[in-house]
């Protein structure tokens, strides 16, 4: 190997770390990105609490990748709204693209678990509930009837798309945000109850959860991509 040779993945691994050291205010309110999943991870993001972790190098480029691919897509997509700040009293998030009657999030995914998607076993609504229930909360919030995820291949540009009608989800939402906001006005840690397989195996408040106590779930490999 040539000596002195420059490292291209430590200069990209740099510049993101650049990117990502600064700061950033919490807003101080729930991110509609975690609904359905774990409320205690919602109740801590909140609150503003030190993970047990940060994200490392790799962590921090599936992130950028996820970015990019979302921007791309987006931006072929014209004469609609981008990113539009959706505000409550205790929500804030971002509504990838909004048109005349819907509401659309785009989610990069690896190719893997893009092509699980056409199992015969595989179910939307199980699978993607924690998507599912984002972009109706944005469509509910911006009075738009119909909402859509957009999934984007990493590989090669592949899109799915799936389309639910806000007032069929409308019940299953109410019901997430009064248990978050419950929890929120009296103060009070809500038990660990993830609502995705995955969700342990990736939390960064797994230690601060075990030390809490409650109704705590092992973080195991989930099989699924």
């Amino acid at each position: 190997m040539e000596e002195n040779k420059i490292s291209i993945q430590k200069l990209i691994d740099d510049a993101i770390a650049l990117d990502n050291s600064e700061p950033r205010t919490p807003s101080g309110k729930f991110n509609p990105s975690y609904l359905g999943q774990c409320h205690r991870k919602h109740f801590w993001k909140r609150k503003g609490a030190e993970p047990d972790t940060q994200p490392d190098a790799r962590s921090f480029r599936v992130f950028e990748c996820g970015h990019l691919f979302e921007h791309f897509v987006c931006q072929h997509i014209p004469a609609m709204q981008k990113q539009v700040v959706i505000e409550t009293d205790d929500f804030k998030g971002f509504a990838d693209i909004v048109s005349e009657d819907e509401v659309m999030d785009v989610k990069s995914i690896n190719s893997k678990a893009f092509w699980w998607m056409d199992k015969d076993t595989y179910d939307i609504t199980v699978e993607k509930r924690h998507n599912i229930l984002q972009v109706i909360f944005y469509a509910k919030e911006l009075k738009k009837p119909k909402a859509r995820l957009v999934f984007v291949s990493k590989d090669d540009l592949c899109i799915r798309e799936y389309g639910f009608f806000v007032e069929k989800w409308e019940s299953v939402l109410a019901e997430e945000l009064k248990k978050l906001r419950q929890a929120w006005a009296e103060d009070r840690l809500p038990d660990a109850e993830p609502q995705a397989g995955w969700e342990c195996r990736y939390c960064n408040f797994s230690a601060k959860c075990k030390q809490a106590g409650g109704k705590v779930w092992e973080k195991t490999v989930d099989k699924k991509p």
